[in-house]
This record gives structure tokens, C-alpha cells and sequence, in this order.
């Protein structure tokens, strides 16, 4: 099925340029939709960028009456929750409502296979120490209310549809680069601890804010799973061979199930780097849980996906090598 025309939604961002680098290398025949809002053209080693935005159904008809498209990867949306909190409406339109025009293209061209880039967002504050799969879904904050409703729409679909079938992947924290070091995280206003802080290390910031340090958890400082960007893009890519090859619908965590605190995390990234950069006390941010950390064991069974770079010390040091890379200038200075 490597003959597959794949299209991959976002595929400039972060992750998804990261999943689109495997595609290529395996010799899948790529389109790539982004309007290049957060991503970067430059990011798009493989396949055929097509600048324009999910929300343009007139361009989703064209796309998907010029080509035979055999799946679809979702990862086009909006992802930071404290602005989530404070502008809700862009976060449904974006995650949910946009989704929803790409699934109603996926009907009209019979386009039975999806993999929608979810998150542990929707599990909101789990009961349990680990978040499961079968866990309760109450999320706090409406970045993980849109992505929640989007799965159910998945979930409607397939049964409404029985030629459908999507694979949801919950995404707990990303984090890190591609370590041949030709792409990487470029938001342009980086938001992810380990960014913000390799950026403090490298003198683009003068300091590092805590958000909160009154959480109960072992220092104050909320807890988190870091997954490997690699790791996960590599999970996305198994995703889609599951789906060719006839496989049903499901739903998978991506972590690697052990959790690091904020304050243990600046430590991993000071030792890396070498530098003492300030750390300073904020408030708490909305909608953020105390403690969010996966357990992953289904993603193996099904996928036979094995974690390669479970490793935060190198996490953080491909993070920070990216944030000092030439090719990371330049792309901030073409912005």
C-alpha cells in the first residue's frame, strides 16, 4: 500500500512534519495541507504542500476530487489550553468543526481509513495514578472538550459507516526534535516547558516561569509524561499500516508512563546545558491538572509499538540542540 496517496492535515506543524519525514522515508506518496499559521513550509521535507485551510470546503473538494486518497492524518488544529480557557469558541472551530468538514469529505469520496491526532487533554484529572484508555472522560478545559466531541463523532461515524475506521491517538506531552536536525518545534510563541526552558538556557528569554507550585504532587509542580516527538511520529506510522491493512477502529494512548515534574524537569535541563538560567513563581494557569501520566500498554499490544528514545536526558538534549540550530534561525527569520 506504499503507492497510497496519504493526506496528512498539518503536516507542517510540529508533529506532523515529524510523521511526514517516516511516511517519506518509507516511500508513501504524500499531500500535505497547512495554512502555515503555526507550521513551516520549510518543515515539509516529503510529498506535495498544499497551503490552504481545512475550513475552505471548496479546497477539500478539489483536493479530494484530483487525488485517490487512502487516508487521511489529522493534526490540523489548536492546542494551547490556557488560551483555550480564555477564547473557547476558536478551539471548537478549530478542532471540532473543521474536523468535521474533512470527515464529511472523507464520505462523500469514500475515503475509509483517518487517524485524528487527540490528546490525554479529555481525560481531564484521572482518578487513577496512570490515565487508561478505559479511563473516565471529563476534561477541564475546552481544548480537550473539542477533541473529546471529535472523537465521539469518530466513534458515530464508524458505526454509522461500517467501511470506516480511525484510529484516536492521546497524545500526552511532545517534546524534543528530529535528530538528523533538519526539523523541529518552531511555534512562534513557544508554549511547551521543555522549549521554553531551552530557550532560557540558550539566552532567548531571560527566565522561566513556574506556573503554580502549590499542586499536590511530590515538589508542588505539576507532573507530566514527555514523550519523544520521534517516537510518537513512528506510532503514527504504524497507525496508518494498522489501518491499510483492514484493521478496525481504536482508540490508543501515546506516553511512555512515567511521569517528571515541572521543577525535575528544569533540573534535566540545566544539567544538559550547563546553565543556571532564572526560575521564577507564577500563578497557577487555568485549566491545567496536577498530574497527567499514561498508561500505554494498548498501543503495544495492538501496534507492537515499542518506545525507542524513553529517555528525558535525551528529550531534552535533542530540544535543545534544535534550539540552537542554524536551520531553527532561519526559519524564524523568514517568518
Amino acid at each position: 500500500m506504499k503507492n497510497s496517496k496519504i493526506l496528512v492535515t498539518g503536516g507542517a506543524g510540529y508533529i506532523g512534519s515529524h510523521v511526514v519525514k517516516l511516511l517519506g522515508e518509507a516511500g508513501y506518496d504524500l499531500l500535505i495541507l497547512d495554512n502555515l499559521s503555526t507550521g513551516n513550509k520549510d518543515s515539509v521535507l516529503f510529498g506535495e504542500l498544499i497551503v490552504g485551510d481545512v475550513a475552505d470546503t471548496d479546497l477539500l473538494k478539489k483536493i479530494f476530487t484530483e487525488n485517490k486518497i487512502s487516508a487521511v492524518m489529522n493534526f490540523a488544529g489548536s492546542i494551547k489550553v490556557p488560551e483555550s480557557v480564555e477564547n473557547p469558541l476558536k478551539y471548537y472551530l478549530n478542532n471540532t468543526v473543521n474536523t468535521t468538514h474533512l470527515l464529511r469529505a472523507c464520505q462523500d469520496y469514500e475515503v475509509t481509513n483517518f487517524i485524528f491526532s487527540s490528546t490525554a487533554a479529555v481525560y481531564g484529572l484521572p482518578e487513577e495514578d496512570l490515565a487508561h484508555e478505559e479511563s473516565k472522560l471529563d476534561p477541564i478545559n475546552p481544548y480537550g472538550r473539542s477533541k473529546l466531541v471529535t472523537e465521539w463523532e469518530l466513534s458515530d461515524l464508524s458505526h454509522a459507516w461500517d467501511k470506516f475506521n480511525y484510529v484516536a491517538l492521546r497524545y500526552f506531552n511532545v517534546s524534543g526534535a528530529d535528530f538528523d536536525g533538519k526539523i523541529g518545534q518552531a511555534f512562534p510563541e513557544p508554549f511547551h516547558l521543555i522549549n521554553l526552558a531551552s530557550e532560557a538556557a540558550a539566552g532567548k528569554r531571560d527566565k522561566l516561569s513556574i506556573f503554580g507550585e502549590d499542586y499536590e504532587t511530590k515538589d508542588g509542580t505539576c507532573v507530566r509524561d514527555y514523550i519523544h516527538v520521534v517516537d510518537l511520529a513512528q506510532a503514527h506510522v504504524m497507525a496508518l499500516e494498522y489501518l491499510l491493512a483492514g484493521n478496525k477502529s481504536t482508540v490508543l494512548n501515546c506516553g511512555y508512563g512515567e511521569g517528571f515534574s515541572v521543577k525535575e524537569v528544569i533540573g534535566v535541563v540545566k544539567k544538559i546545558t550547563g546553565v543556571d538560567f532564572p526560575v521564577e513563581v507564577a500563578d497557577r494557569r487555568p485549566g491545567d491538572p496536577a498530574i497527567l501520566v499514561a498508561k500505554a500498554e494498548k498501543i503495544k499490544k495492538v501496534l507492537g509499538w515499542q518506545p525507542l528514545h524513553h529517555d528525558l536526558e535525551k528529550i531534552v538534549e535533542s530540544a535543545y540542540k534544535w534550539e540552537q540550530s542554524e536551520t531553527l534561525k532561519k526559519w524564524r527569520a523568514n517568518k
